[in-house]
């Protein structure tokens, strides 16, 4: 699958992981992105099959900080 594509669903999947998990505090020193992966990789590991000049993790972490904008956690 390409690489955009597997973005706008995981995207999408970071917020129904948010809902699903209950989780309110996403503030960085309880960043949340290593849970979503592993919410994510047995259940939509369809989507994390793209190649990447990082790491799909990588990628997944930071598509996760801008939806829910951590980016100064980084």
């Amino acid at each position: 699958m390409k690489k955009g594509a597997c973005e706008a669903v995981i995207r999408h999947l970071c917020h129904q992981w948010h809902r699903e998990s209950g989780l309110t505090d996403l503030r960085p020193e309880n960043s949340a992105s290593r849970p979503f992966l592993s919410w994510a990789w047995p259940n939509y590991s369809s989507y994390l099959d793209f190649r990447t000049t990082t790491s799909v993790s990588y990628d997944v972490e930071m598509w996760f900080a801008d939806e829910f904008r951590q980016h100064w956690h980084r």
